[in-house]
């Protein structure tokens, strides 16, 4: 398994991907209808989808004879946790680098 498969980072480390995700945002959709929006074929829609599935970032269900995507917040959270946990130790030290330094007196 690729490390795009397991890692949402890496999984969205792609152009294609990332349209899809946004695409995903708006609403839950059918791989013709990612493909339509896209400049990408169905078959590389399937595969960016599988990696996404993998990423925990997409999930879909059986609806009639095709499948129908959505975002999933497994992938999402784990993003957000990361990003928060990165994000809020840098916000702290640039508090305090703040709080320590007065005007320059250029």
């Amino acid at each position: 398994m690729s490390r795009a498969a397991r890692d949402p980072f890496a999984a969205l480390g792609d152009a294609t991907r990332r349209a899809i995700i946004d695409q995903l945002a708006e609403r839950d959709r059918s791989v013709q209808q990612l493909a339509d929006a896209l400049p990408v074929s169905r078959p590389a829609v399937s595969r960016h989808l599988k990696l996404l599935k993998q990423a925990g970032l997409v999930t879909d269900r059986p609806e009639g004879v095709r499948r129908i995507y959505s975002l999933d917040d497994t992938g999402a959270q784990e993003v957000r946790r990361y990003l928060e946990e990165a994000w809020g130790e840098a916000i702290g030290r640039f508090r305090i680098l703040s709080e320590n330094t007065g005007p320059s007196d250029d």
